[in-house]
């Protein structure tokens, strides 16, 4: 019972973030007040200068993922639109689900300007679980804004028994041990969360789902295609092609109202009956230490991007739904979000 008490404040605070407004100038939480006069005058005025040279944007993954992805969307726009006129490259940085490209980032490149970085949910989970965690989080960087949102899918394949999520669901609380629920992340990561929460919801200890992990949401679909998972939870946004082919069935998926486009016809996890609603969102970090210029620079720039017209073309090829929160906005919801998941991973036996 209390389990499931918690995991309604979980989903109802997380619902709550995600549909918060995302108005607000672009500048906001930036003062422009000009720094007191001192001896430091050469550095004021390089940092007023900014930016003065190539900027670099890393996916702390593989070529290929949803970071890499909109590293290069990110780049490509501000380039292409020439909101940006200085040169602009992603860098890839695998290793620990970004962990080992945050200690570097924290220790070596935190008054680094010129390196930035997208991240997503994992960013909190991997410095709050216990098994491979993370020293540093969110704390040590500067959120500069948030970009997008996506949602977690529940995904069989099209010959499956589970006609919809209660049926899986059933079956799990039934023989926790018969049903073999996958993701492309580690446990305790995100397709593990999103993976639990509706049998959290429905009054399953999340720690008897038997949840398997593959290297990435293509091995986990390849895994439930060869008959080797159940089931498994993924991005919304990298199911369509599956399902125009026929190949699997989408149960439901973790937003609070139906998407477009290939799903505009799957339920969402209320619809199917049990409330379990999964932002994943993807965002914009600079360096703990970054300079005021510079992030009145990317405020002014990155709400730019979030209102143009090609940026939004790029959302919509990439099945990416628009979400805007300026610096101050994010950091909240950041600060919100971090506080849930460490009780959610409690729950499971993985906090740190």
């Amino acid at each position: 019972m209390g389990m499931k008490k918690f995991a309604a404040l979980f989903l109802s605070s997380v619902m709550a973030l995600s549909l918060a407004a995302c108005g607000g100038g672009g500048n906001q939480g930036a003062s422009t007040t000009p720094s007191a006069p001192s001896d430091n005058s050469t550095k004021t005025e390089k940092a007023s200068n900014y930016p003065e040279k190539p900027i670099i944007v890393v996916a702390p993954s593989g070529a290929g993922g949803g970071w890499d992805k909109t590293a290069r969307s990110l780049t490509k726009v501000l380039t292409e639109t020439k909101l940006i006129d200085k040169t602009m490259t992603v860098e890839n940085k695998p290793g620990g689900g970004g962990a080992v490209f945050m200690a570097e980032y924290a220790t070596q490149d935190k008054n680094n300007p010129y390196k930035l970085f997208v991240n997503s949910p994992p960013i909190l989970i991997n410095s709050n679980k216990k098994e491979g965690n993370s020293p540093f989080g969110y704390q040590d960087t500067t959120p500069l804004a948030q970009l997008t949102r996506d949602y977690g899918a529940l995904v069989v394949k099209a010959d499956s028994p589970f006609q919809d999520l209660k049926s899986a669901l059933d079956a799990i609380k039934a023989d926790p041990s018969k049903v073999t629920v996958a993701g492309g992340s580690a446990p305790g990561s995100m397709d593990h969360l999103i993976a639990v929460l509706p049998a959290f919801e429905y009054g399953i200890d999340p720690k008897a789902v038997k949840y398997v992990s593959y290297d990435g949401g293509g091995e986990a679909m390849a895994a439930l295609l060869g008959g080797n998972a159940d089931l498994i939870a993924t991005d919304a946004s990298s199911v369509g092609e599956y399902l125009k082919a026929g190949k699997i069935r989408v149960l439901a998926v973790t937003s609070n109202e139906r998407l477009g486009g290939d799903l505009k016809d799957i339920p969402t996890t209320k619809e199917a009956g049990v409330e379990a609603e999964f932002t994943i969102w993807r965002g914009v970090f600079g360096p703990k230490e970054m300079p005021e210029e510079a992030l009145a620079y990317w405020q002014e720039k990155l709400k730019a991007l979030s209102e143009n017209e090609a940026w939004k073309k790029e959302l919509e090829a990439n099945g990416w739904a628009s979400e805007y929160k300026n610096s101050e906005e994010f950091k909240t919801f950041l600060g919100e979000q971090d506080k849930q998941i460490n009780e959610l991973l409690a729950a499971l036996g993985m906090a740190k």
